[in-house]
């Protein structure tokens, strides 16, 4: 009876919350029945909110955070935020509900590959999250596993406006948190800052975090928002090269060296789809050699630059005393990361169909191997393999060919943007769980971007791009 009694507060505020939710999208349903988008470019800032929201209320300090001892107490729960991330979560169904039943309900017309985008991301919930939770070694099911299912297959049915108006407000939010970090170094410098960071290739450099869970997760934020500087640059052209330098100073602070590859990688996708024709048109004209004859001299300049380094720096030998010392020692092991993985390996032999379940990398796994900080385990397919066994392994390499292939056929169409965002997802796979649909991140805005970008395209024939339909001139020469 008193059990009874003690559950009924949490029954009636499921109940409630439930019925909020309800409302929420039968009123924002009948708001947006005459109109071609909803509110679903709200779901990144909101997402960036609640992790802003995280780091500011839990009062870190970046600086010892990373020093604790191996399974410190963690510590509590900030009271506001705990009441701040059940309704944000509540706002963010709300919105993913209404484009779902607006779709369904009040959009019948469907082009012949509309399908394909929705049905592999709900097969990759199936087999990566659904099917280990409910037949996993230990299964464990809630209610927040349905969270990025809803909110990812709402971005799945996105179209042309609503891309639109998603990456402009994901820019704008992006920006907004790098700045708000950058204001904060002088007034809360360990909030931001790891002072400690000692492994950078800048000596002395400070680690700047700003007001993301990690370092790491800064510098992809920071590429994010080059990407989409690069693609939907600002209307004023000053408050353009102000982004630009905000941008490229997290960049370079956060100190994340696959964040600054992967920058140069995108950024260079972009570019090269975007000036492709151009160039190849200038490349083939045979009575002004120009831009030919500069092409070839680089690479011959960049193969003797080669030849002279290997016969006079000696890199066998530099590489030799690199791999003796601790950093190379670090770097050899994979900073600890093949232990991860061969306990990985284990566990998807012991448990091969169905994996251990979602909850393997849980504080209460790491204390049974000893292993702090494997919060996953550091590799994508290593992670979904011991997570989800071979369904989930399947599931996922299905999912990717399909972004593969999509990315790849869309790319001309949206300026090589889709091309860059699953680059961008690809470079993270080997060391860390992009494509993880447990919780909110900015691995999950990153991979929403690339979603509604490829789901957008299938509305209309992509006959020419994208920029040039959404842009005005100002904005080209901004870029």
């Amino acid at each position: 009876m008193q059990s009874t009694l003690a559950l009924a507060p949490l029954i009636l505020a499921a109940l409630l919350a439930a019925a909020l939710t309800w409302l929420g999208m039968a009123a924002t349903l009948q708001k947006t029945s005459h109109q071609q988008h909803g509110y679903l470019h709200w779901v990144s800032p909101i997402l960036l909110l609640v992790m802003a929201a995280g780091a500011w209320l839990s009062g870190r300090d970046l600086t010892t955070n990373f020093l604790l001892p191996e399974f410190a107490p963690a510590p509590p729960r900030p009271p506001l935020l705990s009441l701040l991330q059940p309704w944000l979560s509540l706002l963010l169904l709300a919105i993913s509900g209404e484009r779902l039943l607006s779709h369904f309900l009040l959009r019948r017309q469907q082009a012949s590959s509309t399908s394909l985008l929705p049905i592999s991301f709900v097969f990759f919930w199936l087999g990566t999250t659904a099917s280990p939770a409910l037949l996993g070694a230990h299964p464990y099911w809630s209610h927040d596993l349905l969270y990025p299912l809803i909110i990812g297959l709402a971005a799945t049915l996105a179209g042309r406006s609503e891309l639109e108006l998603a990456l402009r407000a994901s820019r704008n939010a992006l920006l907004l948190l790098m700045i708000a970090g950058l204001c904060l170094i002088p007034l809360m410098p360990t909030l931001v800052l790891d002072r400690q960071y000692t492994q950078g290739l800048i000596a002395g450099l400070p680690r700047f975090g700003g007001l993301a869970t990690h370092p790491v997760s800064t510098g992809l934020l920071a590429q994010l928002a080059l990407l989409l500087l690069l693609t939907r640059p600002l209307q004023n052209r000053w408050a353009n090269r102000a982004a630009w330098l905000v941008g490229l100073s997290v960049l370079v602070l956060a100190q994340s060296k696959t964040a600054w590859l992967a920058f140069v990688l995108c950024s260079g996708i972009v570019i090269a789809v975007r000036r492709g024709p151009h160039w190849r048109q200038q490349l083939g004209q045979v009575h002004q050699p120009t831009a030919a004859m500069s092409v070839i001299g680089l690479g011959m300049l960049a193969t003797v630059a080669a030849l002279l380094f290997m016969a006079l720096a000696n890199p066998g030998e530099r590489l030799e005393r690199f791999l003796l010392s601790s950093e190379g020692s670090q770097l050899s092991s994979l900073t600890g990361r093949d232990r991860i993985w061969a306990i990985a390996w284990e566990e998807w032999q012991s448990h091969p169909v169905f994996g251990w379940g979602p909850e393997i990398w849980g504080e209460t796994y790491r204390r049974s191997i000893a292993m702090s900080n494997a919060t996953h385990a550091h590799n994508q397919f290593m992670d979904t393999l011991s997570r989800a066994g071979l369904v989930g392994a399947v599931a996922l390499l299905a999912y990717l060919a399909v972004l593969g292939g999509l990315a790849l056929r869309c790319a001309r169409a949206t300026q090589g943007l889709s091309l860059a965002l699953l680059l961008a997802l690809l470079m993270r796979t080997g060391s860390e769980v992009p494509l993880l649909l447990m919780g909110y991140g900015p691995d999950l805005i990153a991979h929403l971007m690339l979603l509604m970008t490829l789901a957008a395209q299938r509305w209309e024939p992509a006959t020419e791009p994208q920029q040039a339909r959404h842009e005005s001139p100002r904005q080209g020469q901004a870029a």
